[in-house]
């Protein structure tokens, strides 16, 4: 039997149109088939030199080009050379588009930006995991955000709204009986962003968290003049550090999360 060779093009990286190929050749008890992949095709000259390849190698063509100008010139000239082309994507673009009026972008290679989106997405919050509440402070020297607070501050919940947004954050609590982590003092300081709150507006926070967890709410906890010493505590390490510190005091997560976001992508 006839192996002719099969070129996969693709205007993007062309994983997709070689895994269909692959998937379809699999259907011949495994036989061995040539694929030569053709990535990054965006111009007739190239498209010229693979119908050339494909006749003179009695060969086929198998694409997923997106851009209907060159998806076109690709069909024409398949077909003026005698030389099968099967185009994987683009009559389910067309078919979409008559249904629904949505106009493409016919932007090459989306589905692997959007794939690098997701797959940055769930590192940030393994990682948002991974270094939550001081766990480790190795996470101090990798993470792009290292947020600093006293207990009941929203640290983790906002370790997790930045990671959505691909951001790897560190956060350590600040407690006076233990000394911050020595990485603290080895990043940039820009890195670093204190959580300040009101001792009044602590207190009733951690009340309600003990009377959720069925214990008393008068517990040293949530005592007004231990929170206070938490939260002198607190100022002198951020003034120690010299980061920019940002007052949470009835402000929601989200709310806090975008002034993180400005003051981040200003520094940048």
């Amino acid at each position: 039997m006839s192996k002719p060779p099969i070129y996969v093009v693709s205007d993007s990286v062309g994983e997709t149109v070689e895994l269909v190929t692959k998937a379809a050749m699999s259907q011949f008890n495994g036989a061995a088939v040539e694929l030569i992949r053709i990535p990054y095709v965006e111009d007739t000259s190239t498209i010229d030199e693979v119908i050339s390849l494909a006749k003179m190698n009695n060969g086929m063509i198998v694409f997923t080009l997106v851009k209907p100008n060159i998806r076109k010139y690709l069909i024409e000239s398949a077909k003026a050379s005698s030389i099968f082309a099967f185009d994987v994507i683009g009559p389910l673009i067309d078919r979409f588009q008559e249904m629904s009026g949505v106009i493409p972008k016919n932007e090459p290679g989306l589905v692997r930006k959007l794939d690098d989106e997701y797959f940055k997405r769930i590192e940030a919050i393994e990682f948002a995991v991974k270094y939550d509440d001081g766990r480790s402070p190795a996470g101090i020297l990798k993470a792009d955000i290292i947020l600093l607070g006293v207990s009941r501050t929203s640290k983790t919940p906002l370790s997790q709204y930045l990671a959505l947004k691909r951001f790897k954050v560190a956060n350590v609590p600040i407690v006076p009986e233990v000394d911050p982590p020595e990485e603290l003092h080895k990043v940039d300081p820009k890195k670093c962003i204190g959580l300040k709150i009101s001792p009044d507006k602590l207190n009733d926070i951690r009340k309600e968290r003990l009377i959720a967890l069925g214990l008393n709410s008068t517990a040293t906890y949530a005592n007004i003049e231990r929170i206070q010493e938490e939260i002198a505590y607190f100022e002198k390490v951020v003034d120690r550090i010299g980061c920019k510190v940002i007052d949470v005091t009835n402000k929601a997560v989200e709310e806090t999360a975008n002034l993180i976001l400005n003051y981040v992508n200003n520094q940048r």
